[in-house]
């Protein structure tokens, strides 16, 4: 199975950051990096630190304590960890040339996927770094989804080509 990373640069909610943990643990991703202003449970005093632990907690369920994480606090610096990593860096935006996740493809590589800030997404600096952007066609009025839900989506899609019928993958009871 290839290596798949998830950058979370400048989410806000600690909900979302919990959702998302979640959805990395079930899909097995190998590693998380937390990047900007994301909150997590390394940062702040003590008293802090056990507030974003509950509020997490409250989404993730306990995937906070059992996923591989690093914090890099300049998203320029966590996407040259992933290029030195083998990683090809690809963000969650809409944008020009970006890949509608819908069309079948299969994704060989080793990836390290953005997942950008609720309201604004991924800036225009930071697009122009990456190797390619992925693309939720959407449907209805609103322009995206929420960014737990968005990322839960491209996930599953760059996973699903590594998964196969005879379910290896699968974690055993312990």
């Amino acid at each position: 199975m290839k290596t798949l990373i998830v950058i979370l640069y400048n989410i806000r909610s600690t909900y979302n950051v919990g959702a998302i943990l979640r959805t990395c643990d079930g899909l097995g991703i190998d590693k998380l990096i937390f990047t900007g202003y994301t909150p997590f449970v390394d940062k702040g005093l003590p008293h802090e630190q056990e507030k974003l632990r509950k509020q997490i907690h409250k989404t993730a369920l306990g995937a906070e304590d059992i996923l591989d994480w690093t914090r890099i606090d300049d998203i320029n610096d966590a996407i040259a960890y992933c290029r030195e990593q083998g990683c090809k860096v690809v963000a969650l935006e809409q944008g020009k040339g970006s890949w509608n996740l819908a069309e079948p493809r299969d994704y060989n590589e080793d990836i390290a996927l953005i997942l950008g800030e609720e309201v604004h997404g991924i800036p225009d600096e930071i697009l122009a770094k990456c190797d390619q952007l992925l693309e939720i066609p959407m449907c209805g009025k609103k322009e995206s989804f929420n960014v737990s839900v968005a990322g839960s989506i491209a996930l599953w899609e760059i996973r699903k080509s590594s998964l196969n019928d005879k379910r290896t993958h699968l974690r055993t009871p312990e």
